[in-house]
């Protein structure tokens, strides 16, 4: 079991990159509350050492994924209806960042992580292979497929 200071420190370090993964995969503010508390729980409770940063890194981002996909795997998810269908968007001010954002959430999960990985944590396609458990030819091959449905989900906002 981890200190509260390792905790508190992971906490700080990576919060916000945890909270974005959620909400990209969950596109629901409570389930992301939820996950984001089950995600640095398991990190206390985790006991081995991390090679790096990089790994530690590596790792919140592969629990994070694992949690989201149990959590829309459960029976819980599966039997109840969301009261709030609508994706809130905290602490987003910049416009097309907001519309790209909402473009990224309407594709699906195999396009949607590896442009999230790419894009915004700024993983190379090897990295992100290796973080998804996918062939690095296959987060290529995903990428540019991604940006295209990306690109009909812009319509206008898409600039070459």
């Amino acid at each position: 079991m981890r200190s509260e200071e390792e905790v508190t420190n992971a906490i700080d370090k990576y919060a916000d990159m945890v909270y974005r993964i959620c909400m990209v995969r969950m596109k629901d503010a409570s389930s992301t509350a939820d996950i984001f508390q089950e995600v640095f729980f398991k990190y206390a409770m985790h006991d081995a050492s991390f090679e790096s940063a990089e790994h530690e890194k590596a790792w919140m981002i592969r629990v994070t994924m694992n949690c989201c996909r149990d959590f829309l795997k459960s029976f819980f998810r599966r039997h109840t209806v969301p009261i709030d269908p609508f994706v809130e968007m905290k602490g987003r001010e910049d416009t097309a960042t907001n519309v790209v954002l909402e473009a990224l959430l309407q594709l699906p999960v195999k396009y949607r992580d590896p442009l999230y990985l790419c894009y915004y944590e700024g993983y190379t396609a090897k990295e992100a292979g290796e973080i998804l458990h996918l062939n690095v030819n296959t987060v290529y091959t995903r990428l540019t497929r991604g940006k295209e449905a990306l690109k009909k989900v812009l319509g206008e906002w898409y600039e070459e």
